[in-house]
Formats: structure tokens, C-alpha cells, sequence
């Protein structure tokens, strides 16, 4: 089914998600010709610049939309959306498994006693930190991640977010004296 003339039945972002969600082959490449070099540029600055990265995330991406196309709700946002925060968590979590992976094999036991004391404490504090995150409301924690862990300025996030830029920096701020009240209960007045 090809897109219809402008405003017709097929045409349009809604027309194009409402295609995409019904596995309509045409529609996943139009969605590609769309969306590619959004989701490039957010798998681009979530990967640290690495271009490597951008074009794993970016197939992953699209080929996981063209597997299982029902995953995207469009009640839920737009599917350029959908796509970017799909790439940026793609990304985010690749880089999690590899600096987790890389720490795994850095550490050799029994070698540098204060190495390995410095290690359990970075690796609390990480710990400590990743819970006092995953404790924040929903709309903090998404502001919060874009904003220190997926690098994005606050109006990026804003936008990403589909927010408007006072909302979101409130969010952080709200979100981050929280995280210090619960970093310095867990881990003291060093917090």
C-alpha cells in the first residue's frame, strides 16, 4: 500500500504509524526514510560519538519495529518518538553491559589491596546510586536519564520528552534533591 496523496488516508505521521502497527512492509521503509537520521543522531550522542554504536543501534532499532511492530502504541506518542527513545535505551544499556563487562575483567583479585578497596566502593556507591534512581517517579527518572546518562541538553530532552523545558529542569532539580537525601542515607554525610 503506498502512501495516499497529501492529507489522504495513508499519508501523514498518523497515517505512516497506523501502517507500521499493521506490519505493512512499505511502511517500515517509509518509516526508515523518516526516521533514520533522527534516531542515527540520537544513537550518535547516546554512544559517546561512536559512529560504530549509532549504526548497530540504528539496525537494531528498525529491525526490532519490523519484528514486532505491535510493541509501538501510538496512544502513547508519535512513532518518531517511540523510535528515539527505543534507539536511546538500545544504547544505554549496550554501554552498561560493556563498562560492566570491562570492569568484570579489570579486576584481578589480590592485586593492589587499596585497588580493590577503591573498587568495592565505587561499586557500592554505583549500586547505592542506581537504586536511589530507580526509587524516583517516572517523569524525574526519564528527565534525569536524558539529561546526565544520554547526554542531552535540557531543551533536547524537552523536546524528546514532549515536554516543555521548564517542566522538564523542574524535574530534574525535584529529582536530584531527592537522590541526595537518599545517597546521604545510605552512604552517609560524604553523600
Amino acid at each position: 500500500m503506498q502512501c495516499g496523496p497529501a492529507g489522504g488516508p495513508g499519508s501523514g505521521e498518523v497515517g505512516l504509524a497506523r501502517r507500521v502497527r499493521a506490519g505493512e512492509a512499505p511502511a517500515h521503509g517509509e518509516a526508515y526514510r523518516r526516521h533514520a537520521g533522527d534516531v542515527a543522531m540520537v544513537a550518535w550522542h547516546a554512544g559517546g560519538g561512536d559512529p560504530g554504536t549509532a549504526e548497530d543501534a540504528v539496525q537494531e532499532v528498525f529491525l526490532e519495529l519490523w519484528r514486532r511492530p505491535e510493541r509501538f502504541q501510538p496512544d502513547r506518542g508519535s512513532l518518531g518518538t517511540y523510535l528515539r527513545t527505543m534507539t536511546r535505551a538500545r544504547v544505554v544499556d549496550r554501554h552498561r553491559s560493556d563498562t560492566a563487562r570491562r570492569r568484570r575483567e579489570a579486576v584481578v583479585p589480590g592485586a593492589g589491596g587499596e585497588d580493590v578497596e577503591a573498587a568495592v566502593a565505587a561499586a557500592l556507591t554505583a549500586a547505592a546510586v542506581r537504586v536511589a534512581i530507580a526509587r524516583l517517579p517516572g517523569s524525574e527518572r526519564e528527565a534525569i536519564e536524558l539529561a546526565y546518562f544520554g547526554g542531552r541538553s535540557y531543551r533536547q530532552a524537552a523536546a524528546e520528552l514532549g515536554q516543555p523545558e521548564g517542566t522538564v529542569k523542574s524535574r530534574i532539580r525535584s529529582g536530584l534533591r531527592q537522590l541526595r537525601v537518599d545517597l546521604r542515607a545510605e552512604l552517609g554525610a560524604d553523600a
